[in-house]
C-alpha cells in the first residue's frame, strides 16, 4: 500500500507519526481543504507529467504546486523545453507507485525528478498528500524541500495575482 511505502520513507525524519489519515476521502484540492479545515490553496496539488527530457528511467516527473494553482504551458515549455503532458490514472500508479488522489513527491522511484513551484512560498506550511486518498502532513516549505528531494524550485504556474 502507497501510504505504508509514505509512512517508512518519512520514518527517516521521525515524522511518520505525523501523517494525518481521516475518515473521509482526501482526493482533491478541494476536499482535502474541507477536511483539513484550510483554504485550498494551502494543499499541495502534486501533479504527475511525462518527462520530456527524460529519455531513460521512467520518463515521469512531479511538479508540486499551491492547490489553487495550475500549469502555465508556455512557463512550463520555457523552462524546461518541452509541452507539458499530465499522465493517464494508469501510468500515475505505474511510474509514481501513487494512486491519482494520493500522489505525492515521497517514495517516488527513482528518477522521478521533483519541482516545487513558487506558487506555494506564500505560505508558512503547507499540506501535500502521503500515498493515500484520505492521507496529508502538514509541512513547512524548507521540509517539503528537504523530504521530496526536489531539483528546485521553479515558476510555472499560472500568475494569480497579475500585474
Amino acid at each position: 500500500m502507497s501510504i505504508e511505502q509514505v509512512r517508512k520513507y518519512l520514518s527517516r525524519w521521525n515524522r511518520e507519526k505525523d501523517i494525518i489519515e481521516m475518515g473521509i476521502s482526501t482526493a482533491t484540492v478541494e476536499l482535502a481543504a474541507a477536511a483539513l479545515g484550510v483554504i485550498p490553496a494551502r494543499i499541495a496539488k502534486s501533479i504527475s507529467l511525462r518527462n520530456g527530457a527524460n529519455s531513460g528511467a521512467n520518463g515521469a516527473m512531479m511538479v508540486v504546486t499551491a492547490g489553487d494553482n495550475r500549469l502555465d504551458n508556455k512557463k512550463f515549455r520555457t523552462h524546461f523545453g518541452f509541452k507539458p503532458k499530465m499522465l493517464s490514472p494508469n501510468e500515475a500508479l505505474e511510474y509514481t507507485g501513487h494512486a491519482i488522489g494520493g500522489v505525492c513527491p515521497f517514495a517516488l522511484p527513482e528518477g522521478v525528478d521533483v519541482y516545487l513551484d513558487n506558487s506555494m512560498k506564500r505560505f508558512e506550511t503547507i499540506f501535500p498528500a502521503c500515498g493515500s486518498g484520505n492521507s496529508a502532513i502538514e509541512l513547512t516549505m524548507a521540509e517539503l524541500e528537504e523530504y521530496s528531494q526536489c531539483k528546485g524550485w521553479v515558476d510555472v504556474c499560472v500568475d494569480q495575482n497579475p500585474g
